[in-house]
């Protein structure tokens, strides 16, 4: 494993494998070809000692190598991530993950205050209509025209085949790779520590299905609210300045959990439950009832007993796709403390069926006290898994308006009432 001051290679090139070519021709060839061509360019641009140091893709690996390892080892230290974009990359799972593990370098460095890194430079393999982009990939702001016009209407592939286009080529590979070079020295995120690349999720949701939302709702005190002799500094002025981990960063619970709700593909909605419950009580519409849902619950909140209560009924109502995670800071004293013992002993009490919901599941943390800001950005991504897969399992159905078709089904050769009756002749040429 690498130390996390060791610096990893310039750029990993991160690729949609290509099926296996009947005639035994290797379909990834040319993406090896464009490999060379950037790391020989950044060797020019460098003071690297060799182009072995410039770029890392998974090519390089053989049979035995521990591949899971060496993958998240390269996503771990390398100073930029570059995704080749194609219509096959963003149906990856494996592209899906490698983009994830950078991606949460990025959000590591920023909720714990080390910076704001922009170090995803995409490129273009074949061209992917905007449409077609998934969230995380949306917000990336790129203009393919900085590497040229037939770069941008043809991808590298198009300029690679075609032999009239090879200066358009070798202009885009050489612009690409002084963009990576420029970002890795001014835009590169710390490393960090190897994720578990087999449990890590994909940044892109299934292909083939349609945009995913999921709900939050934040059960926190205000500074205005807080229970008698609370410390202030984890609260502000709304239920979503709520931040359980001030000891190791500054941004608020909820900014945390919806950036990286939003990394995997998930369209995001928060409401304060203070709220909500009033508005609901005054014929508002349950919020979050037709998506999956999430409860951020301080036990802090338990305090105050009429909140108490509609924590209570809101748990007897929770839909089998509402979840609950419950942070029990472990460097909060007061958290840690008698009164803070007294109200988290009451969560079970309280929301008994989101309590037991969580023990049975694969995540069982989320509701046992989640003790540090890692801790719960490592197990808010399996919650969010368990609670889509219950909202599909549960939810209903809605087929289109109109007529409803029987449906087909199949039958046997058809029967001759009596000697009497000939099958039909047979269709012209015999048969089969």
């Amino acid at each position: 494993m690498q130390q996390q001051g060791m610096q990893g290679p310039y750029f990993f090139l991160s690729y949609a494998h290509t099926p296996a070519d009947p005639d035994g021709l290797d379909p990834d060839h040319w993406v090896h070809v464009l490999f060379k061509d950037l790391c020989r360019d950044i060797l020019q641009l460098t003071t690297l000692p060799g182009a072995a140091h410039a770029g890392f893709m998974d090519r390089q690996l053989r049979a035995g190598d521990g591949w899971p390892d060496k993958l998240s080892e390269n996503l771990a230290t390398c100073r930029v991530f570059v995704p080749l974009y194609a219509p096959r990359y963003f149906s990856s799972i494996e592209c899906g993950r490698e983009w994830y593990a950078f991606n949460e370098r990025v959000l590591r460095a920023r909720r714990t205050g080390q910076g704001d890194f922009s170090a995803i430079v995409p490129a273009l393999w074949t061209p992917v209509p905007l449409d077609d982009l998934p969230e995380p990939a949306r917000h990336i702001h790129v203009d393919h025209t900085e590497y040229g016009n037939e770069y941008a209407r043809d991808g590298f592939y198009g300029l690679i085949k075609v032999k009239r286009l090879h200066d358009a080529y070798e202009e885009a590979v050489f612009r690409l790779a002084r963009r990576i070079v420029d970002v890795a020295r001014t835009s590169s995120p710390p490393p960090c520590e190897p994720l578990d690349y087999v449990s890590t999720p994909s940044a892109f949701k299934p292909h083939g299905t349609g945009a995913r939302s999921i709900h939050l709702t934040v059960a926190a005190p205000t500074r205005y609210t807080l229970p008698e002799d609370r410390a202030p500094e984890p609260y502000g002025t709304t239920a979503q300045d709520w931040g359980p981990y001030h000891d190791e960063t500054t941004r608020s619970l909820t900014k945390v959990a919806g950036e990286q709700i939003r990394s995997l593909d998930y369209q995001l909605t928060v409401s304060d439950f203070d709220e909500t419950t009033v508005a609901e009580a005054a014929g508002a519409a349950p919020t979050g009832a037709d998506r999956p849902h999430i409860l951020l619950l301080d036990f802090w909140a338990l305090g105050d007993e009429g909140r108490r209560q509609r924590l209570a009924a809101y748990d007897a109502a929770a839909q089998p796709w509402t979840s609950m995670v419950v942070p029990r800071c472990r460097g909060d004293a007061q958290s840690q403390g008698e009164e803070g013992e007294r109200l988290f002993s009451r969560v079970g009490d309280t929301l008994p069926t989101l309590t037991e919901r969580g023990r049975l599941s694969g995540c069982r943390t989320a509701v046992e006290g989640v003790p540090t800001l890692d801790a719960f950005t490592h197990v808010l991504p399996k919650v969010v898994a368990e609670t889509t897969n219950r909202f599909f399992s549960h939810a209903k159905a809605h087929p289109p308006a109109g007529e409803r078709l029987p449906r087909p089904c199949l039958t046997g050769p058809p029967l001759w009432s009596s000697a009497a009756e000939t099958p039909p002749p047979p269709a012209p040429g015999g048969s089969a």
